[in-house]
């Protein structure tokens, strides 16, 4: 009954001594290579977006290209012109061309056509392949104050990878509203009953 109380009594003097003074910390040198390429991350994280963008607009049913889950949302093709479009708009911070004609308020409403929407992302997905391919280490570190006082290039790609993972996972919740299954989560459905049925 007495070790309770001590320790209690113990945590209370402890409480009232104030907060134990921090050792100041110095930033120590790191002058190891750093251990993560950013640029083939994120050219492998767009690619991947990409594929699973393109297997979901070919997946699904035509009349669907047009549903939204309310008014003010975009529609599933809207979604997918919007990443097509953010590709070459976030891109063209880095001084990165678009193509002609490409008019980015315009652009998520061009067209409900599954082919032209496939041939959209694809165009796109060459096009950062293209930009972020010819950026060296250099042009990473690269400042763009217009972004903010420490922001540079990389921030830029970051934000692309960012901005189309998040996009990706509207599509997948649109999908799974829509009772749709995404093909790449069937393939492995497959590859896994595959495997349980060979043991």
């Amino acid at each position: 009954m007495k070790t309770p109380i001590l320790s209690l009594l113990c945590f209370a003097s402890a409480l009232n001594a104030g907060p134990v003074p921090m050792r100041a910390q110095t930033p120590a040198t790191d002058s190891t290579a750093p251990s993560y390429d950013m640029k083939a991350q994120a050219l492998l994280d767009l690619q991947a977006v990409n594929k699973k963008c393109v297997d979901l607009a070919q997946a699904l049913p035509s009349e669907k290209l047009t549903w939204r889950p309310a008014t003010d949302t975009r529609s599933f093709a809207e979604v997918f012109l919007h990443v097509a479009a953010e590709r070459y708009g976030i891109l063209s911070m880095l001084g990165a061309t678009p193509p002609a004609g490409f008019k980015a308020r315009e652009f998520e409403k061009s067209t409900t056509e599954r082919d032209r929407i496939v041939g959209d992302l694809n165009d796109s997905w060459e096009f950062a392949n293209k930009t972020i391919t010819g950026m060296s280490n250099a042009d990473f570190a690269k400042l763009l104050p217009k972004l903010g006082p420490q922001a540079n290039e990389g921030d830029v790609v970051y934000i692309l990878v960012a901005d189309a993972h998040e996009h990706l996972g509207q599509l997948i919740a649109y999908a799974r509203q829509n009772g749709i299954t995404p093909p790449w989560t069937v393939e492995a459905q497959k590859k896994k009953a595959a495997a349980a049925a060979g043991k």
